[in-house]
């Protein structure tokens, strides 16, 4: 265990800042706040990233559009906003972490046909580029993906979350943030002038005001053989027996997701959920079963009673980012501008709706499309 170091001294008056918490939300705050100028340490009780983590588990999908339902306008907002930020983070840290440009959200009924139908009005009612293809165009897209119709979202993308948490380490580190490995139980007991909460998931054991809980996700990981059909240069989502399952391109394969249960802080790996993955996927992508089978991982995502996180003051020293949900890569790169504007004592306009002090509740809507479910 590293022990606390009294924070460096700064020469402009910029408080200390300490992030708890080095998942892909941390990593990102930090990063930010470090490029603000403060300084900034990194404690978390293993390695950035750690392999049981929810970053590490993660799909790694920026798919705000064809995660939208209607009634849910700030997360959509939030999200369209977060991606648009990703367009320029993304060179900074390396182009090699975008693995897929476009989603395809595959209809395999008349039902899907009808919900898809229904996400593409609502959103390109508010601005933003989406498309109902038919069975032609979706085979001259992705020959080899199954469907009689799909939801087209041209300007999403994908990123590799492992390559994206090593790329965001070392971007960090030259930036001069420092790491340390404590099991932090105490907020009052660290040095520095302000602190983050990111800790995902267990930000409730630190600030007990806040709602935050474990949702189990299952993911598997899928590597294409000498011979195999190739993967799809898109992501491409489905729901299939009322299952919602998506496929992520990445380098040497796939990225098969997601189930997702409310087991408490469980993450065992079950028998019923990688059957009902690749079944699922096969179904989407009939080749995929000649793929090698590489892992199967559980992540615990952080859910938030209204699917808004909570991003925001919490006492004049202590700044929440948590609660994201399945859509923690997407809005990191918002809530790090959000972090440091509460750093400034400012809000970012973008992310006024996840005020930790908001109504929230069973009497806000909650996410119940078919299309839905990742870490």
């Amino acid at each position: 265990m590293t022990s606390h170091q009294a924070p460096p001294p700064t020469t402009d008056g910029r408080p200390s800042v300490a992030v708890v918490g080095a998942g892909v939300v941390g990593l990102f705050a930090a990063r930010a706040a470090a490029l603000a100028g403060h300084p900034v340490r990194v404690i978390d009780r293993g390695e950035p990233g750690r392999p049981d983590g929810a970053s590490w588990v993660a799909g790694g999908m920026l798919a705000p559009f064809s995660e939208g339902w209607p009634g849910e306008d700030d997360l959509l907002a939030l999200g369209a906003a977060s991606l648009g930020r990703w367009r320029a983070v993304a060179p900074e840290l390396g182009e090699h972490v975008v693995t897929a440009r476009g989603t395809l959200t595959v209809a395999f009924d008349s039902a899907d046909v009808a919900d898809l139908t229904t996400v593409a009005e609502w959103v390109g009612a508010r601005g933003h580029e989406v498309e109902m293809l038919g069975r032609p165009a979706l085979r001259a897209l992705e020959p080899g993906v199954g469907g009689r119709a799909a939801l087209s979202c041209p300007t999403e993308l994908a990123v590799d979350n492992r390559a994206l948490l090593t790329a965001l380490v070392a971007s960090c580190r030259a930036l001069g943030v420092r790491f340390t490995t404590d099991a932090v139980a105490d907020l009052e007991a660290l040095p520095e002038d302000r602190v983050v909460v990111a800790a995902g998931w267990a930000s409730s054991a630190l600030l007990p005001g806040v709602s935050v809980r474990p949702v189990k996700g299952e993911i598997l990981r899928l590597r294409r053989r000498a011979g195999s059909v190739p993967p799809p240069q898109r992501t491409v989502r489905a729901t299939v027996n009322g299952r919602a399952v998506y496929l992520v391109p990445r380098a040497d394969g796939l990225v098969v997701g997601a189930t997702q249960y409310e087991h408490g802080d469980d993450t065992a790996v079950t028998v019923a959920g990688v059957r009902d993955l690749l079944a699922d996927a096969e179904r989407v992508l009939p080749g995929i079963a000649d793929y090698e089978f590489v892992e199967a991982a559980a992540g615990l995502r952080p859910g938030s009673p209204d699917n808004l996180p909570m991003i925001g003051p919490v006492d004049e020293r202590t700044i929440v980012a948590a609660g994201h949900g399945r859509n923690g890569v997407l809005l990191a790169p918002i809530t790090a501008d959000a972090v440091v504007a509460a750093l400034r004592g400012d809000v970012l306009p973008e992310a006024a709706c996840c005020s930790p002090t908001r109504r929230s509740g069973s009497d806000r809507p909650q996410n119940l499309s078919r299309t839905g479910a990742h870490p």
